[in-house]
């Protein structure tokens, strides 16, 4: 894999953390609550999440890249329960994920101390290396990470499941 389309593919991912954390506000923003669209690959970064106390649980941003079948997938979950999703660097498309799955994702991201998970930029570790990084409450970590622990079974069924047509996600 060429260097220059691992560096596509974490901008996008950085983007797309900055995104979903610049969609956390107070509830007096009239746009709060709103589901951020994923970017393209184009999309430049402007700033660097950052930690952010008392921030909600949602919205919450999952993406799935590399691996030997080189994925590209990006599940941006808003307040409302409503999933921008990206899959194989494809035009968005949105769903509604169910109910029961929403509220265990909500429960498990609230078991997350996200200010000491922090600002954790995913690296590739090896050649073919599948990052699955999440990003919440103003943090960003690697799913591996110990303190998203909660999150791993979640979160894996989320990006596998929302990517493709299911139970889980119904479109809007």
């Amino acid at each position: 894999m060429h260097e220059g389309v691992r560096h596509i593919r974490f901008a996008v991912l950085a983007a797309t953390a900055g995104l979903a954390l610049a969609g956390c506000g107070d509830e007096s923003d009239p746009g709060a609550g709103s589901t951020p669209s994923a970017p393209g690959p184009s999309t430049p970064i402007t700033s660097t999440p950052t930690a952010t106390p008392g921030a909600g649980p949602l919205p919450i941003t999952v993406t799935r890249t590399g691996g030997f079948a080189g994925f590209n997938d990006t599940v941006v979950v808003g307040t409302d329960g409503i999933a921008s999703v990206t899959s194989m660097g494809k035009d968005p498309s949105r769903c509604k994920l169910d109910a029961g799955f929403l509220g265990k994702l909500t429960d498990a991201v609230n078991q997350v101390d996200w200010v000491s998970v922090g600002v954790t930029k995913p690296t590739v570790r090896h050649p073919d290396d599948m990052i699955i990084a999440v990003a919440a409450g103003g943090g960003l970590a690697r799913l591996d990470d110990p303190k998203l622990k909660p999150l791993v079974a979640p979160a894996n069924q989320l990006v596998t499941e929302a990517t493709k047509p299911g139970n889980l996600c119904k479109p809007v």
